[in-house]
């Protein structure tokens, strides 16, 4: 199949041996090893599902073995613990008793200086392989309604056909486990062997009946056992109190672990950051920490069992809050003597560039340091959209792998040095601003911002007499008869790598005025030299910049220094006597850009010196979507490490295909999805599954068209309760599909308008912003300008 020829060539290019499959045959049905598939074979199976249909009866009760579960005892081994108190649960992280018993965490990834991938074991989804041995396995989820057969099996075969590995379905009760039963068994008639994935929310019971139909299930450990979503607090006296409540928590996982170990499937303990139980927020808060002491608890009792054939997944719609929660887990694993595969996701990224930007700097991350073995970018699109996405951070993975020679060679380039980060804690590194000083005749603390500064790269052509104009808008600047003023997402600074003429009056009188209001001109020093231009800061690399001992060109007022991680440390530490006003950190293609960063933000912090570091990113793709994921990965892999004050991104070759104006946004949004700078309303939208009560992609499009401009408001859009209110953690409002065509508004944790009719639903979340005074009226061009006049 093309899966297949994928695959293989997937472990080529990771250097990986290619693994054998059984003979795919269509018609008649696919053959599969009987440790992968149902205990009956296909076609025994359609006979099942044929014959219950006829006495319109479920396919459950066609045949007993397939109905409700079995006797837990008839399953169980008099060897394994049958309660909560026969459990040798990993010992407690709050007491001490972890770092008494095992020793204290030491690495979360197989080597900080190069890219392995962490060696994990194998876990087995039908015919495909999860774990370090094998190619990253490329996953979505079907947005039908899974009680649509043959919609859904349509969507999956459009999946699968588009090279994904795996489908994830969603599972609310009986009705949709009996047409898993009959998806699976149509896409075996259809020659499709996909693996399929059960999405489990509140029912332990139906989680059981349907692992008789797909190969993999996927619980959720804030509400799997807990029947229900609330946000009680609960008062735990001591530690004793809050371990006696996991009875409960055995008692509903046991048959599912006894079913899938019975009939080898798999099982993913998935985490959500915003749907953690009361119980877990109660005892360890809205936490990394709980997120990993809750997979945990589960992973305990599913090995107690003697079953292994779980991967773990630390999802969160915060890319930081995710990245802490997966390093940690991996960390963990290390000190526990674990090797369970990671599936990587980003949970409710939203759509388009953004939402590419966010999983990529969550994702790509991860897969920087080796982590995770199973991806899914979670769009608010239909699921073959995030095939592209999902299989080029694949891509980019393996491609930096140190079993790549020609990464391994520049991964080694990188001079020593001693990563000391602490991935159990996020600290962000805040450069200085530019400081004022005697005789300045511009303020220069606006060239960079304190929550990350955008620099955009700024061409001769677009400096010409009539293109002026369109350069204040590029750069996001309001205007008041023809003059510029800076806004709320108006570029901090320019970068020109030449300046125009002096008798170009024009062009100079252009740059006065950004420079007036307090934008930075950033130029080469040799250009300066050539022509002067006032008030401009001078850019050198550090090398000549010691050379000339910072001395400035004419009509220069500070020092910038380019920094390309080629440098020894001793060259490095001159940065503290020459006092740049920034550093640009453009890494040589010949060494890590990963690496090499760390290294010199180690030095850095190691002799106090705060400068303020912009990651200069150079691309000639013209790809946006490319775009959005490379800058997440290469750029934001550094910021999610709390590393970077800002990012200056410019276009090269020939070819510039992306306006000033899109670079701008495209930058402000990945500050924004690292958490550093708000300039717009933040939005967490769920992807949609067969859960949705609405049409999410329209609604989000309206409600983003009405509240798209509240800089520092977060509105989350949730298709069903199962997504809201838990897994909206971060939001201000909530919008939550509850009933068709009914919608709750909520405010931060709390229902406060139920079945609102959905045609009124979006007018009423504008006046529940109002109500809470976080609201503020779009500016006409007119107000634009009365408010930029009023602030010259």
């Amino acid at each position: 199949s093309c899966r297949r020829e994928k695959e293989t060539r997937h472990q080529r290019s990771l250097g990986t041996p290619e693994v054998a499959h059984p003979p795919f045959h269509s018609p008649p049905i696919p053959r599969h090893s009987p440790k992968t598939m149902a205990r009956y074979p296909p076609l025994a199976l359609a006979a099942i599902i044929a014959s219950a249909a006829s006495f319109g009866s479920d396919a459950f009760t066609a045949r007993p073995s397939f109905g409700a579960p079995r006797s837990s005892a008839a399953l169980r081994m008099s060897s394994y613990p049958t309660t909560a108190s026969d459990i040798l649960w990993t010992p407690s992280i709050k007491s001490g008793a972890r770092d008494e018993q095992i020793g204290p965490i030491t690495n979360y990834c197989e080597d900080l200086y190069s890219v392995v991938r962490r060696k994990t074991r194998t876990v087995e989804c039908g015919p495909i392989k999860f774990g370090s041995e094998h190619p990253i396995v490329r996953q979505t989820m079907a947005t039908t309604s899974t009680a649509d057969v043959e919609g859904t099996i349509e969507q999956v075969m459009r999946c699968a056909d588009k090279g994904f590995d795996l489908v994830r379905v969603t599972v609310q009760g009986k009705r949709e486990a009996n047409a898993c039963a009959k998806i699976r068994e149509g896409l075996f008639q259809k020659g499709y062997d996909i693996p399929l994935c059960a999405d489990m929310h509140f029912q332990p019971v139906i989680a059981q009946l349907v692992a008789d139909a797909v190969e993999k299930i996927r619980i959720n450990p804030g509400n799997f056992a807990d029947g229900r979503k609330d946000f009680e607090e609960k008062v735990y006296e001591s530690e004793d109190d809050y371990a006696k409540e996991r009875e409960y928590l055995m008692e509903a996982m046991l048959p599912l672990v006894e079913k899938c170990k019975s009939l080898n499937r798999a099982m993913r303990i998935g985490t959500n950051h915003g749907s953690l139980s009361s119980r877990v927020l109660s005892f360890y808060g809205d936490t990394p920490r709980g997120m990993v002491e809750s997979a945990i608890e589960f992973a305990d009792i599913c090995r107690s069992q003697d079953y292994h054939n779980f991967v773990f997944s630390m999802k969160a719609s915060n890319p930081l809050v995710m990245v802490q929660s997966y390093r940690l887990l991996a960390a963990e694993q290390y000190r526990l003597g674990w090797d369970y595969p990671l599936h990587l996701g980003v949970t409710e990224a939203g759509e388009g560039e953004d939402g590419r930007m966010k999983s990529a700097v969550g994702i790509g991350t991860l897969l920087a340091d080796g982590l995770g073995d199973t991806v899914r970018v979670s769009l608010t699109e239909d699921p073959e959209f995030e095939y592209e996405p999902c299989n080029a951070l694949a891509d980019m993975a393996a491609s930096r792998l140190a079993t790549n020679p020609d990464a391994a060679a520049r991964q080694a380039a990188v001079k020593t040095y001693v990563d000391t980060r602490d991935i159990t804690a996020f600290d962000r590194r805040h450069g200085a601003l530019p400081e004022p000083k005697e005789g300045d005749k511009v303020d220069v603390s606006g060239f960079l911002h304190k929550d990350g500064a955008v620099i955009s790269a700024v061409t001769p052509d677009m400096l010409t007499k009539e293109n002026i104009p369109y350069l204040y808008a590029g750069l996001g600047c309001k205007t008041a008869v023809g003059m510029p003023f800076k806004d709320v997402a108006t570029s901090d600074s320019i970068f020109m790598r030449e300046v125009p003429p002096t008798e170009d009056t024009d062009a100079r009188t252009a740059l006065r005025r950004l420079a007036e209001v307090s934008v930075g001109l950033i130029v080469p020093a040799e250009e300066l030299e050539k022509d002067p231009l006032p008030n401009a800061v001078a850019l050198m690399d550090l090398e000549e910049a010691i050379e000339k001992e910072g001395k400035l060109p004419v009509g220069a007022i500070r020092l910038a220094v380019t920094v390309h991680g080629t440098e020894d440390e001793d060259t490095i530490l001159k940065i503290k006597d020459l006092a740049p006003s920034m550093i640009l950190l453009k890494t040589d293609p010949s060494v890590s850009n990963l690496h090499s960063s760390r290294r010199l933000f180690e030095i850095l912090k190691k002799e106090n010196i705060d400068t303020a570091v912009i990651h200069h990113f150079t691309t000639d793709t013209d790809d946006s979507n490319l775009l959005a994921l490379e800058m997440g990965t290469r750029v934001g892999a550094l910021l999610t490490d709390g590393d970077g004050d800002g990012v200056l991104v410019e276009q090269t070759g020939s070819k510039t295909p992306f306006s000033l104006d899109f670079i701008r946004k495209t930058s402000f949004s990945l500050l924004q999805g690292c958490r550093m700078r708000n300039t717009k309303t933040e939005f967490v939208s769920c992807p949609s599954c067969g859960r949705t009560l609405f049409d999410l992609q329209e609604t989000t499009a309206k409600i983003q068209e009405s509240t798209g401009h509240l800089p520092g408001v977060t509105v989350a859009v949730m298709g069903c309760i199962v997504n809201g209110p838990g897994e909206m953690a971060d939001a201000d409002f909530g919008y939550v599909g509850t009933l068709p065509g009914k919608i709750d508004l909520y405010y931060g944790k709390e229902v406060v308008r139920k079945s609102v009719p959905e045609a009124e639903a979006v007018d009423s979340l504008v006046d529940l912003i109002k109500e809470y005074g976080m609201w503020k009226d779009k500016e006409t061009e007119e107000e634009e300008e009365e408010a930029a006049v009023a602030a010259a």
